[in-house]
């Protein structure tokens, strides 16, 4: 039997988080959640992620500084997910090596995508 694709959720707002696990857990997809960028730094080093869904506007760090970090040290596939819809910030985010950026509200088919 295959092991699930891990998602690791990086998302401050636990009822944004909890739809998006509960949803893809259904889909066969394991997650594992952090509130904080710190906590989902950490747990992407302990992990492994095979996609990691990350929130820009986090307590501790801003997604953007998360996502610098990540990409000091992995490829991990990185889909941010915001209630920021700036273009500029958009394209920003984008050239800091995000894979995909949706935007707040979204529907799982737009994420499943």
């Amino acid at each position: 039997m295959a092991d699930k694709p891990i998602i690791l959720i990086i998302e401050d707002d636990h009822t944004i988080s909890n739809f998006i696990r509960v949803a893809l857990t259904a889909r066969d997809y394991a997650c594992v959640e952090a509130s904080t960028g710190r906590v989902g730094l950490m747990m992407l080093t302990s992990r492994h992620p095979d996609v990691v869904l990350l929130d820009l506007g986090l307590p501790d760090i801003d997604g953007t500084e998360v996502l610098k970090e990540i990409r000091s040290f992995s490829q991990v596939p990185v889909i941010v997910v915001t209630a920021r819809g700036q273009e500029n910030e958009k394209a920003q985010t984008l050239d800091n090596g995000a894979d995909d950026y949706l935007c707040k509200p979204f529907s799982m088919v737009e994420l499943m995508a």
